[in-house]
């Protein structure tokens, strides 16, 4: 119950927001990039498809600063990654900058260089092994290991993500990671009941 409530109350400040901006409640503006993402395979298995199977996955990341503060004030940063399935179905991953010990796994904080800092999923995915939270970190720019972890567990790599450039200015893309989560993964229902009213709310603008 608190869960809908919560949600339904986010849903109505990000449509609020929304209409007064006219456009996206946050991260307005980003850069598209073409996005390869090679897994290789998780070292202890989550018996979630996509974490578990090596595989290459072709898509778009967008990389965006959240409140849109002008550079070089800092900014929660977002990297959101879609790709589509061998099926014809889209997948989307939400990540934002994070830290990525135990404790600080679940709190934003603003940084500067998107090329330089790691990202995390914020909230947790289920798997039939448990709750496991993802990250992307930079080895070079344009280039991230994605890792997952128990919430207060041990990072593995999983896959590699590679970027590179894409003409053309910022594209009009709608994620939802709820609506689109990856093969394997799904949302706790009371973390989809909290999520899903604030992207439904984006959608319709």
């Amino acid at each position: 119950m608190w869960a809908s409530t919560v949600g339904s109350l986010l849903g109505g400040v990000f449509g609020t927001v929304a209409r007064i901006r006219h456009d996206k409640p946050l991260h307005p503006r980003g850069t598209v990039y073409n996005a390869v993402l090679r897994r290789v395979g998780a070292p202890e298995p989550w018996e979630a498809e996509w974490l578990d199977t090596p595989g290459e996955d072709h898509g778009l990341v967008r990389l965006s600063r959240s409140v849109g503060l002008p550079r070089p004030l800092p900014d929660v940063l977002g990297l959101a990654l879609t790709i589509g399935g061998s099926s014809g179905d889209r997948h989307d991953v939400l990540f934002a900058t994070t830290g990525l010990r135990p404790g600080a796994r679940f709190a934003l904080l603003p940084r500067r260089d998107p090329f330089t800092v790691p990202y995390g999923s914020l909230l947790p995915y289920r798997t039939p092994r448990g709750l496991v939270l993802l990250a992307a970190v930079p080895t070079t720019r344009g280039r991230f290991r994605l890792l997952a972890a128990a919430p207060a567990g041990r990072w593995r790599e999983f896959a590699t993500l590679d970027l590179t450039a894409r003409p053309g200015p910022d594209e009009a893309i709608r994620f939802d990671p709820v609506l689109h989560p990856p093969p394997g993964l799904s949302w706790p229902p009371a973390l989809a009941r909290l999520r899903e009213p604030a992207y439904a709310a984006a959608r319709r603008v």
